[in-house]
Formats: C-alpha cells, sequence, structure tokens
C-alpha cells in the first residue's frame, strides 16, 4: 500500500549496485528509481481518490515532489551536459548524424516532461498540503507515460551506445560531473 511506499528513505539518494565510478548504471540505477515514483503517482490518484489528501498521501506526494524537483532534474542535467556531449564527441562521420538526431530527441524529452511535471507538480503540492481531494488521472498517465518512452529509449539506444563509444576516460569523466552536481565531494 501507499504506506510502504511513504516510508522509503529518500528516493534517488541511495543505489547499493550502482556509483559515480560508473556512471551509466548509476544513470540505469535512477531509471529504476523514476519508474518506482512514477507507480507512486499511479497508485497515489485511487488512494486520494478514496482517503482524499490523507497523512499518507500527503507524505507521498511530497517523497515524489522531492525526487523530480533534485534527483531527476539531475539525472537530465547528467544526460544534457556530460552523457550526451561526451557521446557526440566520441562520434565520427555519417554516425554522428543519428547521434545527434537521437540527443535532439531525448532532449526534447526532457523540456516535454518537465513541461508534465511542473503542471503536476501543482496538484501534488496540494496533496502534500492536505487540501487536495483528487489528482487529474490524465495528467499522471501523460507524465508517467512520457517518461516510459524516454527511458525506454533510453535503455535500449543510448545507454547500450554509450557503453561501446565512451572510453574509461568519458566515463571518468561524466562520474565526476555527476558527483559535483550533486555536491559529493571527489574521492582522492
Amino acid at each position: 500500500m501507499l504506506r510502504d511506499m511513504a516510508s522509503v528513505p529518500l528516493p534517488g539518494h541511495r543505489s547499493p549496485a550502482a556509483s559515480f565510478e560508473v556512471p551509466l548504471e548509476m544513470l540505469a540505477a535512477c531509471h529504476q528509481r523514476i519508474e518506482q515514483q512514477c507507480e507512486t503517482l499511479r497508485r497515489l490518484l485511487p488512494h486520494v481518490a478514496a482517503h482524499g489528501a490523507d497523512a499518507q498521501a500527503q507524505q507521498a506526494a511530497s517523497a515524489v515532489m522531492r525526487y523530480f524537483d533534485t534527483a531527476a532534474a539531475h539525472h537530465h542535467q547528467d544526460e544534457e551536459e556530460d552523457l550526451f556531449p561526451a557521446l557526440i564527441e566520441s562520434m565520427a562521420g555519417s554516425d554522428a548524424v543519428c547521434l545527434r538526431d537521437l540527443v535532439s530527441a531525448l532532449t526534447g524529452q526532457h523540456r516535454e516532461m518537465e513541461r508534465h511535471w511542473a503542471a503536476l507538480r501543482e496538484e501534488l503540492q496540494r496533496v502534500a498540503a492536505g487540501t487536495a481531494s483528487g489528482l487529474d488521472a490524465a495528467r499522471v498517465e501523460r507524465f508517467v507515460a512520457a517518461y516510459a518512452e524516454h527511458l525506454r529509449i533510453e535503455e535500449r539506444e543510448l545507454l547500450p551506445m554509450a557503453t561501446r563509444l565512451l572510453d574509461d576516460a568519458a566515463l571518468d569523466a561524466v562520474g565526476r560531473s555527476m558527483r559535483r552536481r550533486r555536491g559529493i565531494d571527489l574521492p582522492d
């Protein structure tokens, strides 16, 4: 039930299998956490409809907002500011055109998801404040569907391509930048 999700520590800030030393695994682990948060949103719909913005709904809405306001935003920055440029730099010839198209499409999806998030966040703020009587199911589904499609493309195309094309030095640079973005000290 919703209570189980609300008792989970701050989402997006731990993953036993991934670290910044393996940034592609870290990005993939983030995808799993995004999917978990999207599932929480889906479960929040019937919960709020049945129970209103009770304490469980308030906790869940606050956790989802915290995740998408911080970890998901960092994830988009990791890709746009570090991974995408590293991939484009690694390419030459006609393959670069295909990669640029992919990067452009994924960046456009980031902007679309951010627009969906802005509208959905307003509703979640009301839930977190205890003043909402429901959530717009279509708005939740648009947001969740946009992320599902985006993650599918990244998992099937982007991350395998990055694994194949990026050398250790490029991956180290991406990982260092990810750490700095989150205010985590770099290892000596």
